[in-house]
């Protein structure tokens, strides 16, 4: 293992729903407790499908104590026990769970094999090595499928050397036939109908930011540093083309004035741009050149986050006059990606701000009271807005809880983190999907975007849990978490609610496997299901180098 080039903050994270009476919202029925209890934090879920028996260890040959691997709610790292003790105390543990460790002892080696500078990525992408060279147990694992249970198309670990403190991993961008991910000095490319690794781009500096988009031709951008040494900064954007690996324009990010460190930016794609907001920050860039196309607005509101997608949706702060400096002025922007201007605004009430973008197309915004940084349910609310940026509705949640998990890629601990990788929440132009919190079972909700009112709920039945993953063909698909004694799965629930039907049944020889993740992403598409990895962390290079980093399902 090397020494990492530096340490960065973990993201802010927690996030709910809720319905209340105050700042002009509708009021709830009258003595309705709200949804959301007070939560020490977005990841204090209820035990895993392995907590409270011995799971069966197929690859060990024994048994495995509880807690000590397998999931925790909808997912809990295998050795996410470990390093919350280690960490605990330190670190505020945020949606996505972005951490860093130093002085573990593990590693005395020097901070990277050679000096100091500025080295540049290749340029070009390799030719990939075979799935026999990083990918693992898949005919093993496929030999003991029971009949009915889909193939695993593919279990691949880490092929690569991280720092001592670990190396988050940005992705997955599904690409055509193609699942990427960047990790610390490189990004690769896998078949994914195999697994077959088809290229692989060297970075010259680690990377330490990505955009949850794609671009529609196939363009991701990362952030890297601008070194590799403690003092770098996550300062430069790298443009990637997915489809083929090669490494596009680079630049560095224009550095606020009297700002000494900075490494606080969020990413976002929507049409041929990406945009960019930090501390004091804002701007667009071209995807085909890297020519700015925007900078910081020249009005006195200022984009503190975006989101991308079919839309590019901005969090927006507005400052007020001293007479009301106490009071927050928050809107909600649609930008036109092409020069930064303003499409159409919305207007929060005082003291409010966007918490998480759960869509962009239909605009459904999560928004929370300005000072609440605890998950008090009685300062959160979900509202929709119509395209031209009027109030659709604003959802009724009754009792329900809910806490859709949104993981960043960038370790920022502000409020700009609006988007990120979602997961639990789904829509289309009619229905927004939420799951319930996991108490040993849940329930997808759908709710009606333009009453606010659930159309219907749907269970997956006693001791299962699931999270809507996308829409397709007016049906949520959702993903069914595993347990002891079944395998997860993928199903979809019709437009109309009932019971979710398996599309894909995982096996019950991999749910160690499945629910040993830490803290994944999910992606599916085209009947195939992917886990990737959001962080190698290990103890010694060959726990390091045995972690699974992806798994992908199919008929």
């Amino acid at each position: 293992m090397t020494q990492p080039p530096g340490q960065q903050q973990p993201p802010r994270g927690g996030f709910g729903v809720s319905q209340g009476s105050q700042q002009g919202f509708p009021p709830p029925p009258a003595q309705q407790p709200g949804p959301y209890g007070q939560q020490p934090g977005p990841y204090n879920q209820p035990p895993g499908p392995y907590a409270g028996h011995p799971v069966p260890s197929q690859y060990s040959g024994g048994t495995t104590p509880p807690n000590s691997s397998g999931g925790g709610g909808f997912f809990k790292g295998r050795r996410g026990a470990v390093v919350g003790a280690v960490v605990a105390g330190l670190l505020v543990i945020g949606g996505g769970t972005w951490f860093a460790l130093s002085g573990d002892g593990k590693d005395d080696k020097p901070a990277l094999s050679k000096g100091s500078g500025t080295p540049k990525p290749s340029g070009s992408a390799s030719a990939g090595r075979g799935a026999t060279d990083d990918t693992v147990g898949v005919e093993d694992v496929n030999a003991r499928r029971s009949p009915g249970e889909a193939r695993v198309l593919f279990l691949a670990q880490n092929d690569v050397d991280v720092p001592g403190n670990g190396a988050e991993v940005f992705g997955p961008w599904v690409v055509g036939d193609t699942i990427v991910k960047a990790m610390y000095r490189e990004v690769a490319a896998y078949s994914v109908s195999d697994g077959k690794k088809k290229w692989s781009l060297k970075l010259g500096t680690p990377a330490c930011l990505g955009s949850p988009q794609a671009s529609t031709d196939g363009k991701i951008v990362i952030g890297v540093r601008n070194g590799i040494t403690e003092k770098s900064d996550c300062s430069d954007l790298q443009m990637i083309d997915a489809k083929t690996g090669k490494a596009g324009w680079k630049k560095p990010i224009p550095k606020p004035k009297g700002v000494v460190g900075f490494t606080d930016y969020i990413l976002a794609v929507s049409g041929n741009t990406v945009a960019l907001t930090g501390l004091d920050h804002s701007s667009g860039y071209s995807l085909s050149d890297g020519k700015q196309l925007f900078g910081k607005p020249s009005s006195r509101c200022l984009p503190y986050g975006f989101a991308g997608g079919a839309r590019l949706i901005a969090a927006v702060s507005c400052p007020t006059s001293s007479s009301e400096a106490d009071i927050f002025k928050g809107q909600i922007q649609e930008i036109d990606p092409a020069g930064g201007k303003a499409r159409w605004t919305y207007a929060l009430p005082a003291n409010w701000q966007v918490d998480k973008v759960y869509s962009v197309s239909p605009v459904v915004v999560s928004i929370k009271l300005e000072a609440d940084d605890n998950d008090d349910h009685t300062k959160r609310r979900v509202i929709a807005l119509t395209d031209s940026g009027k109030l659709r509705s604003q959802l009724q949640v009754g009792k329900d809880k809910f806490k859709p998990r949104c993981s960043s890629t960038a370790s920022v601990a502000y409020r700009g983190d609006i988007q990120g990788w979602c997961t639990g929440v789904a829509a289309d132009a009619s229905t927004l999907y939420l799951a319930t919190e996991p108490t040993g079972t849940n329930e997808v909700v759908a709710f009606n975007l333009d009453t606010g009112k659930a159309r219907w709920r749907s269970s997956v039945g006693l001791d299962r849990t699931m999270m809507p993953l996308t829409v397709e063909n007016g049906s949520v698909v959702v993903y069914i978490a595993p347990t002891f004694s079944q395998g997860g799965a993928v199903a979809t629930i019709a437009p109309t609610g009932g019971t979710p039907k398996v599309v894909l049944k995982h096996p019950l020889s991999t749910a160690e496997i499945e629910s040993g993740f830490q803290d994944p992403r999910t992606a599916y598409g085209d009947g195939r299901f992917f886990l990737t990895t959001t962080r190698i962390q290990a103890f010694d290079d060959a726990e390091e180098k045995a972690m699974k980093t992806l798994m992908a399902f199919g008929k």
